[in-house]
C-alpha cells in the first residue's frame, strides 16, 4: 500500500494510506476527531491538502478505500466507472482538477458529460481543497433535471418538501399541516411524511390520506411516506397508490446493511415502483436521504473520514436515477458536526459533491437541539446553498418538527428564497397555485385576505 508525504519547512508529514491522507486533508469536524482519524494539527491538515493536490486522479482508480471483494458499493463504483467520460481530466492531479473546475472551461455541458467518469473518492478529494466559495462557484454551474408529476431542478426555481409530521400520525393534524403548507406555496417537490409508527398498515393509511387529498384537489405533486424500502415493496404488492420509494442510504455495504438494505433490494423496489407508472411528466421514482456521520455511527466507515464515505453514498443514489436526494445535514448531532460552522461546511460539501457526480441533491437545513447551532446558522446555510444553485429544501411548520424533535426550515424560509433570489416553484405546481388564487402572476404569494378567501370558498381548498 503506497504512503504519502509532504514537507513544510523542515518537518516531513507522512500519511500511511490514501484513506489516511483523505482524512487528514478533510476540514475539521467532530466526527473525524471522535474516530481518531483527523489531522493532528492545522499544519498537518495543510500538509495533507498539499500532498493531496499533487496526487493524480488516476490514483483513485488504482487504490480502493474498501476492498473490491469485500464491499458491493466499491464494486458498484468500479464497475460503473465510465473511462471515456473520465478521459478529459484523466491527466490531471487533484489540484489541477480543482483549478479546472473553477475555470470557464468547466461549464454546464462539460460537467454533465464528465459526471459518469468521476468516482466519489475523486470528488471528495477535490472538495477538500476548496473554500466554501469555491464549492458554491462550481455547484451553481450544474443543472440536474428530474421529474415525476413536477419537474425538479430547473434554473430559476426552488422546490420544497412539505413535511407535515405528527407525533401520533393523527390524520387531522397531518391534513392541517398540509393545508397550511399549500397556502404558502410549499410542496412542489413532494408531500413527505415521516411516520411516527413505521409499519405497513400505518404507512398505507398515510399513503391513502395523501393520495386522496392530492386527487381531490388535483394537486400536481408527488407524495411519499418515509417507511423502510421493504415496507414500500409490500405496500406496492398490496395495491396501495405509492408514488415514491424512500430509503436512507450510506457509502459502504456494511452501513447499508445497518439500514436493512442492499443494492438488490433497492433495485427490486425501483422496479416495483416503475411498474405502477404513476408519474405524469417523468418516472424518477426513488427518494434517498443521506448525511455525514451515518457510517461512522454504525462503525462501518473502514477508517474513512465521514465526508469521503458520505460521498460514496452518492454512487449508490446515482445508480437508481432518483427524483431527488437530500442530505439531512445536521440531524445526526454535534458528535459528528459540532457547530454551525461545521454544519455549514458539510452542507456545501454534500451539495457540491453530489451535483458533480450527477445526483439531484437538495438539503434538509437542520440541527438537533443539543448542537452548538441556531436558526441564524441555518439562515446562513440556506442562503449559501441557494447561491450554489440548490433547488430543493425541506419545510416544516414553524421550523420545528414536533415528531422528530429537531429544527429545520419553516415554510416562510422557502418564501424568503423565492423573494430574495427571484425563484419560483416548479412550473406544474405554480400553475396550480395560480389557479387556486394562492400566487399572483409573478409567482408571489397573494395578499393574506385573498388567500384566506380562496381557502374558504374554493372547493379545492375547503376543509
Amino acid at each position: 500500500m503506497p504512503s504519502y508525504r509532504h514537507m513544510i519547512g523542515s518537518e516531513i508529514f507522512r500519511f500511511d494510506s490514501l484513506t489516511a491522507l483523505l482524512a487528514a486533508a478533510s476540514p475539521q469536524r467532530s466526527g473525524d476527531e471522535l474516530a481518531g482519524i483527523a489531522a493532528e494539527s492545522e499544519i498537518a491538515r495543510v500538509a495533507a491538502q498539499m500532498a493531496l493536490a499533487d496526487l493524480p486522479l488516476t490514483e483513485f482508480l488504482a487504490e480502493q478505500l474498501v476492498p473490491y471483494e469485500d464491499d458491493e458499493v466499491t464494486r458498484l463504483i468500479c464497475d460503473s466507472h465510465d473511462r471515456a467520460a473520465f478521459a478529459p481530466v484523466a491527466h490531471m492531479t487533484v489540484g489541477q482538477f480543482r483549478d479546472w473546475l473553477l475555470s470557464n472551461e468547466a461549464n454546464a455541458s462539460s460537467l454533465k458529460a464528465l459526471a459518469p467518469g468521476l468516482t466519489p473518492e475523486m470528488v471528495a478529494a477535490v472538495s477538500k481543497l476548496m473554500r466554501n466559495r469555491d464549492l458554491i462557484a462550481v455547484a451553481r454551474k450544474i443543472e440536474i433535471i428530474t421529474a415525476f408529476r413536477t419537474t425538479m431542478g430547473l434554473s430559476g426555481t426552488v422546490s420544497s418538501r412539505l413535511q407535515p409530521n405528527h407525533p401520533t400520525d393523527d390524520p387531522a393534524g397531518v391534513a392541517a399541516s398540509i393545508i397550511d403548507g399549500l397556502l404558502y406555496g410549499i410542496g412542489d417537490a413532494m408531500i413527505g411524511i415521516n411516520p411516527a409508527t413505521d409499519n405497513v398498515p400505518q404507512a398505507m393509511a398515510l399513503i391513502h390520506l395523501l393520495d386522496e387529498l392530492r386527487e381531490r384537489h388535483a394537486i400536481p405533486t408527488q407524495s411519499c411516506v418515509l417507511t423502510h424500502v421493504t415496507n414500500s415493496i409490500e405496500i406496492i404488492n398490496r395495491g396501495a397508490p405509492l408514488d415514491l420509494v424512500f430509503q436512507s442510504i450510506a457509502g459502504t455495504e456494511k452501513a447499508n446493511r445497518g439500514f436493512g438494505v442492499d443494492l438488490a433490494i433497492l433495485a427490486e423496489a425501483q422496479d416495483a415502483a416503475l411498474s405502477l407508472k404513476r408519474g405524469t411528466v417523468g418516472q424518477n421514482v426513488m427518494y434517498f436521504e443521506t448525511g455525514q456521520g451515518a457510517a461512522l455511527s454504525a462503525d462501518a466507515h473502514f477508517g474513512m473520514d465521514q465526508q469521503t464515505v458520505e460521498t460514496r453514498a452518492y454512487a449508490v443514489a446515482r445508480a437508481f436515477d432518483p427524483l431527488l436526494v437530500n442530505t439531512v445535514v445536521g440531524f445526526i448531532g454535534p458528535e459528528y458536526l459540532f457547530d454551525g460552522k461545521q454544519i455549514t461546511r458539510a452542507g456545501l460539501e454534500d451539495h457540491f459533491c453530489a451535483k458533480l457526480m450527477g445526483v439531484p441533491m437538495g438539503c434538509d437545513v437542520c440541527y438537533t437541539n443539543h448542537s452548538h447551532a441556531d436558526q441564524d446558522d441555518m439562515d446562513g446555510l440556506l442562503t449559501l446553498l441557494s447561491d450554489a444553485g440548490c433547488r430543493y429544501f425541506i419545510g416544516v411548520p414553524g421550523a420545528d418538527d414536533i415528531m422528530l424533535n429537531y429544527q429545520s426550515l419553516s415554510y416562510h424560509d422557502i418564501l424568503y428564497l423565492r423573494e430574495s433570489f427571484g425563484l419560483r416553484a416548479a412550473p406544474e405546481f405554480e400553475s396550480w397555485l395560480s389557479a387556486q388564487g394562492i400566487v399572483d402572476e409573478g409567482g408571489r404569494i397573494a395578499p393574506a385576505p385573498d388567500r384566506l378567501l380562496a381557502a374558504m370558498t374554493r372547493p379545492a381548498l375547503s376543509a
